[in-house]
């Protein structure tokens, strides 16, 4: 009976999502804010049909949500079209290195002197609401390849960087509670956690997509194989870039990253740029499958095949996985201490540490204040944060400081939740009738 109700509740779920995605599209509503909406009527605050709890399920949450961030940042990696020398790149990594230590130490800061959390476990909660969510901030992404605004190229490529750039802090978190080495003076914190762990991790996942790409596209070029199950392309590049870099003790969420920008990178290294999108874009309407398999093959256009049939791919199971965590995510709310939970920290992070830390981030940067403005309030926070929370948990934060360690982080997600959702469709839509406006017909800078 329970699986049948699950059934009926998911499949009215499914259901009601493809019929109604682009009035929602329309509506100051997000998908995620239903989803969090059904996962507590489900939770013991409602119908009692899931009872999920941080203690008891810690292992399986940190699977869950490591698996779905590892799918959205994949996914990120592909959506970033301009080239590695663009300018464009500047914006994301001043956002996942300048502003992410700047809202790390401000975080630790408060909680430091306001909540009187120990250093480590100040560090620590830093580094769980530092990221912003690549998977709950799609709405701000870029939506396409050649996307060429700068706000959404900023806020897809943060998020795809700094859920592998806070990691380094996770660990000195830890390793000053006592639950990681760190080295004496904290040498190892920094050459291994560090410097080694996040460079190895990129060059994996960037030689990895590489290798690859170049041998699928030679495959399909010169012997006509390999053609087809793109979708097991995506799945095993992301789980050989992510278990390699592990291997060698580097930050697999990086490597996975870097991994979509090299497989997009050799896309337009090697495809004839629009004229391969328009064959693309026209094989997958085409009824006859032989067309989709004969662009497949073909020299020009293999390339841009191979990186629109992936990219399409990981964006359905995403948004999958998008339902399933943020269920999950409401479920959980009913065995959260809230006691512990200090409500003018919410606001305090997301508006006043998110945009100052943005502004000193960006200043001097190519892009306009009114652009500065957004990127400092979609600072979304969700799936990633709760990994980290569950990750630090699983390795021995325990007792009250993970109990207010989890009230806070999901008091912070799922207010972003709701007031992003709740934002995200009018403010968008306003910036982009003010680009409209302001430069005609040309595309957004």
């Amino acid at each position: 009976m329970e699986f049948a109700l699950w059934s009926v509740i998911v499949g009215f779920l499914l259901v009601l999502m493809a019929l109604s995605g682009t009035v929602l599209a329309r509506l100051p509503l997000s998908t995620a804010m239903l989803y969090l909406f059904v996962g507590v009527a489900v939770s013991p605050w409602g119908i009692d049909l899931m009872k999920a709890d941080v203690g008891r399920h810690g292992v399986v949450l940190e699977r869950l949500t490591e698996v779905i961030v590892l799918i959205s940042l994949f996914t990120a990696g592909l959506k970033l079209s301009p080239g590695l020398r663009d300018r464009r790149w500047v914006l994301p990594l001043r956002l996942a290195l300048t502003s992410m230590v700047i809202t790390v130490g401000a975080i630790a800061a408060a909680a430091y002197f306001f909540l009187g959390l120990p250093a480590g476990a100040c560090i620590l909660l830093g580094a769980i609401l530092a990221p912003t969510d690549p998977v709950l901030a799609s709405d701000v992404q870029v939506h396409r390849p050649g996307d060429r605004d700068r706000l959404r190229f900023a806020l897809t490529g943060e998020g795809g960087l700094n859920d592998g750039t806070a990691f380094p802090f996770v660990m000195l978190g830890l390793g000053l509670l006592g639950l990681h080495e760190i080295g004496e003076l904290g040498w190892r914190w920094v050459l291994v956690d560090g410097l080694w762990a996040t460079f190895a991790g990129l060059a994996i996942g960037a030689l990895l997509g590489l290798m690859v790409g170049r041998l699928v596209l030679h495959l399909r070029r010169e012997h006509k194989e390999a053609v087809g199950l793109d979708d097991f392309l995506a799945l095993g590049l992301i789980a050989l870039s992510y278990g390699v870099a592990l291997l060698v003790h580097a930050y697999g969420f990086l490597a996975v990253f870097a991994a979509g920008v090299a497989l997009r990178h050799l896309e337009q290294s090697q495809s004839s740029g629009q004229s391969s999108q328009q064959a693309v874009e026209q094989a997958a309407i085409h009824p006859d499958q032989t067309v989709a398999q004969a662009v497949a093959v073909d020299p020009q256009h293999a390339p841009a095949f191979m990186a629109q049939a992936v990219l399409g791919f990981n964006e359905q199971v995403e948004r999958i996985g998008e339902l399933a965590v943020v269920i999950t995510i409401g479920a959980l709310l009913w065995s959260v201490p809230w006691q512990h939970a200090v409500w003018w920290f919410v606001p305090m992070l997301l508006l006043l540490i998110r945009p100052a830390a943005v502004g000193l981030g960006l200043l001097k940067s190519p892009s306009s204040g009114e652009q500065r403005w957004l990127i400092g309030w979609f600072g979304i926070r969700g799936i990633g944060s709760l990994y980290y929370l569950m990750y630090a948990i699983n390795h021995g934060v325990s007792g009250e400081l993970a109990d207010q360690l989890t009230a806070l982080t999901l008091s912070v997600v799922v207010t972003s939740i709701v007031v992003h959702g709740i934002s995200v469709t009018p403010m968008m839509a306003a910036y982009e009738q003010t680009i409209k406006g302001r430069r005609g017909s040309r595309p957004p800078e």
